[in-house]
């Protein structure tokens, strides 16, 4: 049997023939001490003025019938807290480049409206602006990672926003205390445009990376506050955008963003819910192209910045499915199944591998949108699958990774990256280890061997991710199909972890 071994930054696959003996994959960790902290804020979450994400997903209105924490609804905020998530980004996406900020503070009803012309021709009307955003990242224990308007709006007004947010003194200051808030808060994270390539103002990359530089200069640092300034990066492949930005702006910003979706077809995306195998491998694929993006884009940042002082910021990521039969199209409802569960911990464990350049990715979106966390329908909320990855994946956050290899059979996907049976990832944080094994394969079970490299230690806890049926989803008002339980197929013997994976499942164990 031939074995060829790949090494893919601190991961290796091995292809492996398939034969009608039952599968064994083997992973070997390879713990070195100057490997980097997997940052928290890989676990950002996105909201956008966009369908029910902000309105009915997040804000209810403290008047509203259903339970709410000052108007922002009470199980989402319970739930939300579970991922311990570290950052938020608002107001958009598209919608931030339309977005003036004025429109959005003082007495609620006195507010004026305006079309969300990007997302369904919807009216907004501003009940949720920035004192709600940055109350709700308080409540949350997040940081606010504010997306500002360059498409259309001034400099002044941009500057005018942090000042208002984050000044003690002045008349900004003096405009948020009429509004009720006393003390500034604290703004670390500040993106300069958004999509400026597409949405957000067709920007050629020369002529952004000038109008970054201006607006980047009156975004002033007020009473201590220090802004980590995040430059509109690249369309997933486009490695042009990325090279101009790190030539001619690199050194006004601390981070650059990148985004992209799991979409094969822009024109026909497919169905969340109704498709076959050959659609769960060829997204899965697509979901694997992610390694390469971040490898090409860190390869021209690295050209840059050989210190790896810029993060790069994939701020928008998941799948994209066509909405749910019924629902307004402009606001990317869809449902989530185990498939977009298979497509979150793959990516993630893509993030840890590359944790030396990515500091920060935000799926897209929190509640009601893609590949959301939560589902809302009046007053029922429903968990879904990626909100359990995410939930299960928390030990990760600020752990240092543990390098680790892994000898798999392979899935082949036409024009894609193989899909490897067993993806896997590890982190060490206080002691205790968190390994996360994902079988991909819909048929197949897997018995992993993992060589710990010396490592002492028990099994302390393990939990599993799967369903019947890889099209399964949770749905309102019925028991739910995708949820974690307790796993105890795991065992210790001599120095290495056996662990016995069914098919299509993710399992987590906590080590110490």
């Amino acid at each position: 049997m031939n074995k060829c071994l790949k090494s893919l930054a601190a991961m290796a696959f091995t292809a492996v023939a398939a034969s009608a003996a039952p599968a064994e994959s083997a992973v070997k960790l390879e713990p070195a001490a100057d490997a980097p902290v997997i940052s928290k804020e890989i676990y950002g979450q996105f909201a956008e003025h966009l369908g029910r994400c902000i309105y009915g997903g997040l804000w209810v209105g403290p008047e509203s019938g259903i339970a709410n924490t000052q108007g922002y609804r009470t199980d989402v905020l319970e739930a939300l807290r579970e991922l311990h998530i570290p950052v938020l980004r608002w107001p958009g996406g598209c919608f931030a480049d339309e977005y003036h900020w004025m429109d959005g503070i003082g007495p609620r009803e006195k507010r004026p409206m305006m079309v969300n012309s990007n997302w369904g021709g919807t009216v907004e009307d501003n009940s949720f602006g920035t004192n709600e955003f940055f109350n709700l990242c308080e409540l949350l224990g997040c940081e606010p990672y504010l997306s500002g308007n360059v498409g259309s709006g001034t400099v002044e007004e941009l500057a005018k926003w942090v000042e208002y947010i984050t000044a003690e003194n002045g008349p900004m200051a003096d405009l948020r205390r009429s509004n009720g808030r006393e003390k500034p808060w604290k703004l670390k994270y500040l993106g300069v445009g958004n999509e400026s390539w597409g949405c957000g103002g067709n920007f050629t990359a020369e002529f952004y990376a000038n109008v970054y530089r201006r607006y980047q200069t009156y975004c002033r640092e007020f009473d201590g506050n220090k802004l980590y300034k995040i430059a509109s990066g690249a369309n997933a492949g486009d490695l042009h955008w990325t090279d101009v930005l790190m030539r001619d702006a690199m050194h006004h910003f601390a981070g650059l963003s990148l985004h992209y979706y799991s979409v094969d077809d822009w024109s026909s995306k497919g169905s969340a819910t109704v498709f076959d195998t050959s659609d769960y491998y060829r997204t899965l694929g697509l979901c694997l192209e992610m390694n390469k993006l971040v490898t090409d884009h860190s390869a021209i940042m690295d050209r840059y910045d050989p210190e790896r002082r810029v993060g790069l910021m994939v701020d928008e990521w998941g799948t994209w499915w066509e909405v749910e039969p019924g629902t307004n199209p402009g606001h990317l409802f869809q449902q989530n199944t185990m498939r977009d569960a298979m497509v979150a911990a793959l990516t993630l464990n893509i993030f840890h591998r590359h944790a030396a350049r990515v500091r920060m990715a935000n799926i897209a979106q929190i509640a009601n949108v893609l590949q959301a966390m939560v589902l809302t329908d009046g007053p029922e909320m429903v968990l879904t699958p990626t909100y359990y990855v995410f939930r299960m994946y928390v030990p990760h956050q600020d752990g240092r990774l543990v390098p680790l290899s892994v000898t798999t059979e392979t899935q082949s996907v036409a024009g894609r990256p193989d899909v490897p049976q067993i993806d896997a990832t590890c982190s060490v944080k206080d002691g205790v280890y968190t390994l996360s094994l994902t079988n991909t394969s819909l048929t197949d079970a897997s018995s992993v061997s993992v060589d710990l490299a010396g490592i002492k230690a028990k099994v302390a806890g393990g939990e599993i991710l799967t369903a019947k049926s890889v099209n399964d989803y949770n749905d309102f008002g019925q028991a739910e199909k995708v949820a974690p339980r307790k796993f105890d197929g795991a065992k210790i013997s001599k120095g290495r972890l056996v662990v016995d994976m069914p098919a299509m499942s993710i399992v987590t164990l906590e080590l110490k």
